[in-house]
């Protein structure tokens, strides 16, 4: 038993592998099980893992995933305890399915693209003033640093948007929201 189990451990592990474990992780995050500096440190380790032996360290301290009547990401039925509960109700949280809000995807889109906006204004600035300086038209030299990290940020945008990130920004929001004004 031991011998599989050492021969799994050293089995490569497949993307799809990873993208799970990184489920985990997030999930972890949200749960409040580890920090963000955590959770980016572990992320890490788990996209450089080669093998499943590597992976499961990743994961070692981190129960597995609760099931769906436990999870404290799963909406919670009342049982009797909640009836004779004194106190103020808290609003029940907001579903997570339907359209997305627009300001939802536009927030996402200006949180992803703002940093290279800001880098591409600066380094367009600088690339005038040299113009200016050289009393002739230069190469834009700027596109060597904005044409890499804009094809990422392209297919991170897509990534996004296609896997729903606008969505779980939207709704981990609405579940702070809900869980602060449930405090007070």
């Amino acid at each position: 038993m031991l011998a599989a189990m050492e021969g799994r451990d050293g089995m490569r592990a497949a993307d799809a592998d990873r993208q799970q474990t990184a489920e985990r992780l997030r999930v972890a995050l949200e749960e409040g099980r580890i920090d963000l500096y955590e959770y980016d440190e572990r992320l890490q380790r788990a996209y450089g893992a080669k093998t499943y032996g590597e992976l499961g360290q990743v994961l070692a301290d981190l129960p597995g995933p609760a099931p769906l009547e436990r999870s404290a990401l799963a909406p919670r039925q009342p049982g009797p305890a909640d009836v004779a509960a004194p106190g103020p109700v808290p609003p029940p949280a907001a579903p997570a399915s339907g359209p997305v809000p627009s300001g939802a995807r536009t927030g996402w889109l200006f949180e992803v693209w703002m940093p290279w906006l800001r880098v591409a204004a600066i380094l367009t600035a600088i690339w005038v003033l040299s113009a200016v300086g050289a009393r002739e038209l230069v190469f834009y030299w700027p596109v060597w640093a904005l044409g890499p990290w804009g094809a990422l940020l392209l297919m991170r945008t897509a990534g996004g948007l296609a896997t729903g990130e606008p969505r779980h920004r939207h709704d981990r929001r609405e579940r702070r929201r809900a869980r602060r004004a449930g405090e007070r």
